[in-house]
């Protein structure tokens, strides 16, 4: 790992988007809650918010830091489930990778939710939309959100 322990400890954000790709029967099922395995979209939103808390357990060289705040909007779209989540700590380095890692758990778990309807789904445009505090200030990915 990064030694980070001279770092200041300032607030931090971040946020990270992506989708699931989704066929017509599956965004059916999803609007109709008609899954055998559930509400989707509720179970995807608390799937994200336990993966931004468990980030430093999935990928190795991550620190652990203490979170303030996860907010996760799971949305149901023609074509597709959009996600969106945001991270914020006081600490000495970014969150960048738990608002990551909560869209892709997310979007695993919508996966995981739709298979047995949709074989075909995809996961797209994840990425880190907005940064804030640090060293490196505030980000802004180009574009803005995804429409």
């Amino acid at each position: 790992m990064v030694d980070v322990g001279g770092k200041p400890i300032t607030s931090r954000s971040a946020t990270a988007e992506g989708h699931v790709r989704i066929s017509g029967e599956l965004e059916r099922a999803i609007r109709e809650n008609a899954l055998k395995k559930g509400r989707v979209l509720d179970v995807a939103r608390l799937a994200a918010i336990l993966a931004a808390k468990r980030t430093d357990e999935l990928i190795p060289l991550c620190h652990t830091v203490p979170l303030d705040a996860v907010e996760v909007e799971v949305v149901l779209e023609p074509g597709r489930v959009r996600v969106s989540a945001t991270a914020r700590t006081q600490a000495r380095t970014g969150v960048e990778m738990e608002a990551l890692a909560a869209v892709t758990v997310a979007c695993l778990t919508v996966i995981d939710m739709g298979k047995s309807i949709d074989k075909e789904m995809v996961i797209e445009g994840v990425r880190v939309t907005e940064k804030r505090g640090g060293r490196g200030g505030h980000y802004s990915a180009p574009g803005g959100p995804m429409p």
